[in-house]
């Protein structure tokens, strides 16, 4: 029973990490933090998204362990973990670029 419990808490952990990336909000906003650190004008300014948007899909991305933030002065830095999220993310478009006929032919993927 212990052990089928962990397998559901582990397939949920995994749901979830998936379903932060699957968000459009957060993707677009991980792939501006993937070319430099940016504060949340600047990434309201580049994707057009209001402010409240952007700060709660940012604490979100904060609080799950994408990205990292750093303080100067009144402004508020984010940058994506260096050590687990870049490294994913790179792998991920290693993946998309070999497989991108396969992923876009998918006919299940397509009718979810």
């Amino acid at each position: 029973m212990l052990r089928l419990q962990q397998v559901y808490q582990t397939d949920n952990l995994h749901r979830l990490f998936f379903k932060a990336f699957s968000n459009q909000t957060r993707l677009e906003i991980i792939q501006l933090l993937r070319r430099k650190p940016l504060t949340v004008t600047e990434i309201c300014n580049k994707t057009g998204f209001e402010q409240s948007r952007a700060s709660h899909n940012l604490r979100c991305l904060e609080h799950c362990g994408f990205v990292k933030v750093t303080s100067n002065g009144n402004f508020r830095k984010y940058a994506l973990d260096e050590e687990t999220i870049i490294p994913i993310i790179d792998l991920f478009e290693k993946h998309i670029h070999k497989y991108k006929k396969k992923l876009e032919d998918c006919k299940v993927i397509q009718n979810e």
